[in-house]
């Protein structure tokens, strides 16, 4: 794992996506879970820092694409971990309906994804105190329609999921084609813009 801040990780080497891990006193909180192939790496890593898989607390969701659910099966599995998303995310995770696509775009295939149930439904504008001293949940709807992002706003640290694509020393729209609703991604990135954030993950 790679530091990106004071108790703020990110996973190396996976072959799709970007995890996150934030470390509190009563253990570890995953952000998404890339595809997959990726499960044992992260835990490869997590253990790698000294922790152990029953660490993992809890795994949030920024939205149910295969690049950022394609482990969770496995890692609640190993893990135990307990599964948050948004309300409107649960469905898909859950495989009680299919990735939603845009009119004329293409579905990302989730044949080989396996339902996994959710914990606990987030909501915009929620904190969640138990993270980092409080993060907070900001609905960032277009890419998906239950995007959700997350925002530490002492840290000035926003994890933005896809509704910006953060590649090195550049940021990009996501792909037409594989977003819901542009324009409404659009409006997401103003909205998070205006929280002036010093850390883009």
């Amino acid at each position: 794992m790679q530091s990106i801040s004071e108790n703020v990780y990110t996973f190396t080497g996976l072959p799709a996506g970007r995890v996150y891990c934030l470390v509190d006193s009563d253990g570890l909180t995953l952000i998404d879970a890339s595809v997959t192939p990726a499960g044992k790496r992260i835990l490869k890593q997590i253990m790698a820092k000294g922790y152990q898989p029953k660490d993992v607390k809890r795994i949030l969701i920024t939205h149910a694409h295969p690049d950022h659910v394609g482990a969770l099966s496995y890692l609640r599995d190993v893990t135990g971990a307990a599964i948050w998303s948004s309300t409107a995310e649960k469905p898909v995770i859950q495989g009680e309906m299919p990735i939603p696509r845009r009119k004329g775009g293409i579905r990302p295939p989730n044949t080989t994804l396996k339902p996994v149930p959710v914990d606990r439904e987030l909501s915009d504008g929620e904190t969640l105190s138990e993270i980092l001293g409080g993060l907070q949940v900001i609905a960032t709807p277009g890419h998906a329609p239950g995007h959700i992002s997350f925002w530490q706003p002492e840290k000035r640290l926003l994890f933005t999921g896809d509704v910006i694509f953060n590649i090195p020393r550049k940021m990009r729209l996501p792909y037409a084609f594989l977003t819901v609703d542009m324009d409404e991604n659009r409006r997401s990135v103003t909205k998070i813009a205006a929280l002036e954030p010093k850390i883009i993950c």
